[in-house]
């Protein structure tokens, strides 16, 4: 398990989106999405501002770092 934890899939789901709607907003694969959710995948920085910024928050926001 990655230490970074996130909040992208209730963001998502409460904007109604699907993984490939998110991943096709961002320039990412639905797959790279789940994993991202699923804490398989620490996404790139630049991917995390993406997603951030995509639903109006903040990166601490979103994404959490855990020791």
């Amino acid at each position: 398990m990655f230490p970074i934890a996130n909040n992208v899939r209730v963001e998502r789901e409460a904007r109604n989106m699907t993984q490939s709607d998110l991943g096709a907003a961002i320039g990412l694969t639905r797959q790279t999405v789940a994993a991202i959710e699923q804490r398989r995948y620490s996404p790139s920085l630049e991917a995390a501002f993406r997603i951030a910024r995509l639903f109006g928050l903040g990166i601490d926001q979103l994404f959490q770092w855990e020791e």
